[in-house]
């Protein structure tokens, strides 16, 4: 990482069918070798599978989803005097935004589903019903900080 400047945080272009760069970053992580139209359809089939499993519009349905994901705080390692704390911090909210896209993703290719399509959009429905491996991954971090409050005074 350099020291000289901050890295040029680049902006992505909405997508063309929900107008929404959430969407585009969803696709982009779930993108493999630069297969763009393969991710598209992939994301396009599950938030469809997920509008017919919720009978709400896909993109309020979505931002539920990444509502029950986002965390709150994590956890940092911080040196102090020798020693490593977990000190509990507040999450930015690009972070929360790309550790929940990132967790979705992950959890949904850990599925045994057939296709990512279907394991994508089990992993939608169980995010929006607040269970799944992404929640349950959140649910950790949050369990990490709380147990590590007593170091809070340790934040920079």
């Amino acid at each position: 990482m350099s020291r000289r400047a901050k890295a040029e945080v680049r902006q992505v272009l909405p997508d063309p069918v929900y107008k929404s760069t959430t969407i585009t970053k969803l696709i982009n992580q779930v993108m493999e070798d630069g297969k763009k139209g393969i991710a598209q359809k992939i994301v396009y089939g599950a938030l469809t599978q997920l509008n017919k499993k919720t009978n709400i519009d896909a993109m309020s349905a979505f931002s539920k989803v990444m509502e029950n994901v986002m965390p709150l705080l994590e956890t940092k390692a911080r040196r102090v005097g020798g020693s490593n704390y977990q000190v509990p911090m507040e999450v930015r909210p690009e972070r929360r935004q790309t550790l929940a896209i990132r967790w979705l993703v992950a959890s949904a290719r850990k599925r045994t589903e057939r296709g990512m399509e279907n394991c994508l959009a089990a992993e939608l429905n169980d995010a929006y019903n607040q269970t799944g491996g992404a929640v349950k991954k959140r649910e950790e971090m949050y369990r990490m900080a709380e147990a590590n409050k007593a170091f809070a005074n340790y934040k920079w």
